[in-house]
């Protein structure tokens, strides 16, 4: 499951250009997840998350 803590996120956009078919910013700036398709950009979005709000269980 991919998740990402609300609180944690400052809204960068870093994973959502590295990663637009899994992450965009919702009305709030904030990240969220809109699939939960491991996408083979993942592993680049949660390392480059600068405040790592992006969780993978």
């Amino acid at each position: 499951m991919i998740k990402v803590d609300q609180d944690l996120c400052i809204g960068c956009g870093v994973c959502a250009s590295l990663c637009p078919d899994v992450f965009e910013i919702n009305d709030d700036g904030k990240a969220i997840v809109i699939s939960q398709e491991k996408a083979d950009c993942i592993n680049e979005a949660v390392e480059n998350c600068p405040v790592f709000a992006i969780i993978v269980e």
